[in-house]
């Protein structure tokens, strides 16, 4: 399966007349946040796969509406017509035979939308339990993919309160072990920094810009 991953920047790679040569041979698209909707929208109706998506703590102006907070209720098949891709916000799916499961948002560093404590990204972990466990019973298996939009503690992280990773990731891969975690948040200026890095039964990977997660075997 190829997986075109995208994150933090519009990429002019992507975001091109050309998109659909480029990226024919892609199955699915994963959004790790921090791009505005009309951007995902574009890909999803250039390639015309399956997408999903969190969102980080920028491009926010569609926020309430998916998380509710609108004063209107949507399900999911009226999001996913709205945006062309589904918010995977604290949720767990199946799709093409995938495990996927998505949480949002950043750490805590001022008051704006979409930024969690580690005691609040834990109990945002807690809501999808029952969807795993469910799918370890059935399936054999936790969940294929993480998408988040901040990274693990110590895993491609930084050193200020923004850039921060969650502690509750390492712990949610030691106990669940994806396959892979898909994050964005963190900007590559460098072509020698590191984008993956494996942790335990888990490879992380840095989707900004946009990354190519190309594995053959049958997740």
């Amino acid at each position: 399966m190829k997986i075109l991953c995208v994150s933090d920047q519009i990429d002019p790679l992507v975001y091109t007349n050309t998109i659909r040569q480029r990226f024919a041979d892609v199955d699915m698209v994963l959004s790790a946040g921090d791009l505005p909707m009309d951007y995902l929208d574009f890909i999803v109706s250039s390639l015309n796969k399956p997408a999903f998506f969190v969102f980080g703590n920028h491009h926010l102006k569609d926020y309430s509406y998916y998380m509710g907070d609108s004063g209107s209720y949507a399900t999911d098949d009226d999001l996913s017509r709205f945006s062309g891709a589904i918010h995977l916000g604290s949720k767990v799916k199946y799709e093409e035979n995938l495990i996927i499961a998505g949480l949002g948002g950043c750490r805590k560093y001022n008051k704006d939308q979409n930024q969690y404590t580690e005691f609040q990204m834990k109990l945002e972990i807690l809501k999808m339990i029952p969807s795993l466990v469910f799918n370890k019973i059935f399936r054999g298996r936790y969940l294929d993919i993480l998408l988040t939009h901040a990274s693990p503690r110590g895993i491609h992280d930084r050193e200020d309160k923004c850039h921060l990773g969650f502690e509750t990731f390492l712990w949610f891969m030691r106990t669940f072990k994806p396959k892979y975690l898909v994050h964005g948040h963190i900007h590559l200026y460098d072509l020698s920094e590191v984008r993956t890095t494996k942790y335990c039964n888990t490879t992380v990977i840095n989707a900004y810009s946009h990354y190519l997660l190309d594995t053959e075997e049958k997740l």
